[in-house]
Order: structure tokens, then C-alpha cells, then sequence
């Protein structure tokens, strides 16, 4: 195959960037997105030219550190993560733009790399639980109801990965804070928090910058994984909880 990438360039956090396009040749339609920036990289060793920056780790889908957007779209055309996006998505001579992450709380580090630690501090602000629960023995042993143990596990499936807010028009971080929320708030190990969780977590969402909720869905549908948008109304709920109960 031959592609023409059209890659945005950006030196460091306060330079201005700019895409710059590169043609590649004799590559397979079997090769993932990832392998392709490899290729591309090499090349660019090779000519004495900076290798573009991009983010990975485990390029099994199960991480999210290799967002990017792609021809518009967060992770590309396919309903997967970058680095299981493979090349027989594309036509051979395609022009494929290649961006990182838009939104004010994720700024551009270098070239496709963003700063998502904004993430982090909201996980910080209530994405864990303080009840002991021992040992993988001990924490299995806790019942938990079939439905709320499926729902769970539903909105635990979030990598955090931030093709939510890449691809909401406002940049809302409120599917990522709903499934992290809904995955605690529903187990018994998770009640002593229920109510600060989400007082604290839907603080420092906004605290970090990240846009309004308009529930236009843009967010579920590029989820990797599928989270379901409903998850939102269920935050939402919870909220209004804790909030007539402080």
C-alpha cells in the first residue's frame, strides 16, 4: 500500500504546530496504525529528521495511551483503540490526517502527545474505596447482586483512555467521570464513599477545565469499549443525590 499522512507536528507545549505530510510506500494492509508510525519513524532516523512523538504501551487495546485522532475521528474509522486499528481500513492512495487529542485539558506535550494526567487527579479526587477487604480471597468473598456485579464490571471496562472528550464538541471528561463513578458507587466495597465520590470527582472534572455535558453522544460512540451513555444519567442521579443529602 501507499499512503499519504498528513501528521501534526509540534515541538514542545508553547511552540505553534502544524501538519507535515510524508508519503509511505510498501507497507502491508495487515500492519497496524502504530506499526505504520514505526515505519514512518524510521524513515525519518534515517534522513537525520525528528521521529514524530506518539504515545503506546501495551498495543493490545486494553491501555488507551495510543490515542489519536484520525481523519476526524478519535482512534480512527474502526470501533477499537489506535494500536488495533489495522491499515485494511484504509483504501491504497489514501490521504489519512493523523492528529492528536483536541481539548484545553489535555495540552499538547510534543507533536500526538497530550498531557491526560488531568485524569489522574480526578481518579485522586474519589476513584478508589477505603474498606479493607483483605486479599483477592477475602474481596471475592464479599457478595455482591448479579446486576449490580454486571453493571460494574460494564463501566469498569473505561481504560481512560480520552476519546470521550476528543471527541465531544464541549471536550466533557463526564462519560470517563460517569463510568469510573458508576463502577464504585454500585459495590458494597464502594457505599462508605458513595455520596464524596461524586461530590468530589464532578468537582475536580471541573476544576481541570474539561467542558459541559450536552448529552449529544459523541462521546459513546467513539468509547472504545462501548461505555454506555446512559452512565452519564446515572452520575447524574447519583449527584443529585449526594447533593440534597449534604
Amino acid at each position: 500500500m501507499k499512503l499519504t499522512l498528513r501528521v501534526w507536528r509540534q515541538p514542545g507545549a508553547a511552540a505553534p504546530g502544524a501538519m507535515a505530510t510524508y508519503e509511505i510506500d510498501g507497507v502491508s494492509r495487515d500492519m497496524s496504525f502504530l506499526e505504520l508510525l514505526d515505519t514512518l519513524n524510521e524513515d525519518l532516523i534515517l534522513r537525520g529528521e525528528d521521529p514524530v512523538a506518539f504515545d503506546h504501551d501495551c498495543r493490545e487495546g486494553i491501555c488507551g495511551a495510543c490515542s489519536l485522532v484520525i481523519n476526524g475521528d478519535a482512534h480512527g474509522p474502526e470501533p477499537t483503540t489506535t494500536c488495533q486499528l489495522h491499515l485494511r481500513s484504509f483504501t491504497d492512495g489514501d490521504t489519512v490526517d493523523v492528529e492528536p487529542w483536541r481539548a484545553a485539558a489535555f495540552p499538547v506535550v510534543k507533536d500526538l502527545v497530550v498531557d491526560r494526567s488531568a485524569f489522574d487527579r480526578i481518579i485522586q479526587a474519589g476513584g478508589y474505596i477505603t474498606a479493607p477487604t483483605g486479599a483477592a480471597p477475602e474481596a471475592h468473598a464479599t457478595a455482591v447482586p448479579k446486576t449490580d456485579a454486571d453493571h460494574a464490571f460494564e463501566h469498569a471496562q473505561c481504560i481512560g483512555c480520552g476519546a470521550c472528550v476528543a471527541a465531544c464538541p464541549n471536550g466533557s471528561a463526564m462519560l470517563f467521570t460517569a463510568a469510573k463513578i458508576n463502577h464504585l458507587n454500585v459495590l458494597p466495597q464502594g457505599s462508605p464513599e458513595r455520596e464524596t465520590r461524586v461530590l468530589d470527582m464532578v468537582a475536580r472534572m471541573d476544576e481541570e477545565g474539561f467542558g459541559g455535558c450536552t448529552l449529544t453522544g459523541e462521546c459513546a460512540t467513539a468509547c472504545p469499549k462501548g461505555i454506555p451513555l446512559p452512565s452519564i444519567a446515572a452520575m447524574n442521579k447519583e449527584w443529585l443525590r449526594a447533593v440534597r443529602k449534604k
